[in-house]
C-alpha cells in the first residue's frame, strides 16, 4: 500500500488488471451477505464500530509505517464530518436494514448510488448531458419500481435505511471532491476510524448490547468484512482508479448488486420475487448508461484539449 498511491505509470497487464476488478466484483459483492451473517451475534451499529475501527486501524498503521504523511489537523476535522455521510449514514444503515431486508436485495438498492452521486454533481454546477438525463429517468424509474410493492415495502425500517444509505454515499463522494483531504489510501482509514466512533456513539444511544459471546460464524464473517470488504477491496478499487479508466474501475456499481443477490441465493437460502429482480435490471440500465455517458464525455474533453494544448506549446516555444 506504500505511500497512498503508486507512482508506477506503466501500463499494468491485463492479469493485473482482471485479478483487481474481480477482486472488487466478488469481494464487495460478497460483502452485503457477510453482514448478514455477522448480525447474527453482533448488532448492526456495534458491527459497523468493530468493523470500521479494525480495518481503519490496520490501514493507518501500514500507511504511516510507509511513511504516508498523516492528516493535518484541519483534515482530521473535515474527515469527521466526512465520515458521518461516508460511514455511518452509509455502512451503519445498511447494516441496520439488513436486519429487515435480505442482503441481495439491499445491494439492489443501493446500486441507486449513482444516479444520487449524478443529481448532487448537477446541483453543484456540472451539467449532465442528454444522455445521462436518460440513465437518470431510467435509474430512478428502477428505484420508484423497488420501492413501490415487493418484499422491500415490507419493512419501513428497511426502505428509509436503504434510500437514506445510498444518498448519503454519494452526498459524500460529491462533496470530498472539493475538500482538503489526504491521499486516498490515508483519508479512507482516517475516515474509518473516525466513522467508528460515530457508529459507537450511534450504538449506545439506540442501546445496543451483545448479551452472549458471539458465534464462531458472526466473528468470522466479521474479519472477512475487515480483511477483504475494507483493506483489500478498497485497495483493489484504488489502484484501478489509477491504472484503468474510470469506467471500468466504477463498474463494480452495476456488477455487485448482480453477485450479492447470487451469493444471497445460493449461499443463505434468500428468493427473490420477479418484481425485486426486474427492478435492480432497470436501476443498473441507468447506471451503465450515465458511466457510458461519463465515459464518452471524457474522451470528448481529452480530444478537445489536445489541440488548444500543442497550440499552446507552438506559442512556447515562438516566444
Amino acid at each position: 500500500m506504500g505511500a497512498a498511491v503508486s507512482s508506477d505509470h506503466r501500463a499494468p497487464g491485463p492479469l493485473a488488471v482482471g485479478f483487481a476488478l474481480a477482486s472488487v466484483y466478488v469481494l464487495w459483492g460478497s460483502t452485503y451477505l457477510g453482514i448478514r451473517f455477522a448480525l447474527e451475534s453482533y448488532p448492526p451499529f456495534l458491527l459497523g464500530a468493530a468493523r470500521m475501527f479494525l480495518a481503519g486501524a490496520i490501514m493507518y498503521v501500514v500507511l504511516r509505517w510507509r511513511g504516508a504523511a498523516a492528516p493535518t489537523r484541519k483534515q482530521w476535522r473535515t474527515l469527521w464530518v466526512l465520515s458521518i455521510f461516508m460511514v455511518l449514514l452509509s455502512n451503519g444503515l445498511v447494516n441496520l436494514a439488513e436486519t429487515q431486508v435480505d442482503s441481495g436485495l439491499a445491494a439492489i438498492a443501493v446500486a441507486s448510488m449513482p444516479l444520487f452521486a449524478g443529481v448532487f454533481a448537477m446541483l453543484r454546477g456540472r451539467h449532465p448531458a442528454k444522455i445521462e438525463w436518460i440513465g437518470l429517468a431510467v435509474g430512478f424509474a428502477g428505484v420508484v419500481w423497488l420501492n413501490a410493492g415487493g418484499k422491500l415495502s415490507a419493512s419501513t425500517l428497511g426502505l428509509v435505511c436503504l434510500i437514506v444509505a445510498p444518498i448519503a454515499w454519494a452526498w459524500g463522494s460529491i462533496w470530498s471532491r472539493d475538500l482538503d483531504l489526504p491521499s486516498p489510501f490515508m483519508a479512507a482509514s482516517a475516515q474509518m476510524l473516525t466513522g467508528s466512533a460515530w457508529m459507537l456513539g450511534a450504538a449506545a444511544v439506540s442501546g445496543e448490547r451483545i448479551h452472549e459471546w458471539p458465534t464462531f460464524s458472526a466473528t468470522a464473517a466479521l474479519l472477512y468484512l475487515v480483511v477483504a470488504g475494507s483493506i483489500f477491496g478498497f485497495t483493489a478499487y484504488i489502484w484501478l482508479l489509477h491504472h484503468v479508466r474510470p469506467a471500468l474501475a466504477t463498474s463494480y456499481a452495476y456488477v455487485n448488486p448482480p453477485i450479492a443477490v447470487l451469493f444471497g441465493a445460493l449461499l443463505a437460502g434468500e428468493r427473490f420475487t420477479s418484481h425485486d429482480l426486474g427492478a435492480m435490471a432497470v436501476i443498473l440500465v441507468g447506471v451503465v448508461i450515465i458511466t457510458l455517458a461519463k465515459a464518452r464525455a471524457g474522451k470528448t474533453a481529452v480530444a478537445a484539449a489536445a489541440p488548444a494544448a500543442a497550440a499552446a506549446g507552438e506559442l512556447e516555444k515562438s516566444t
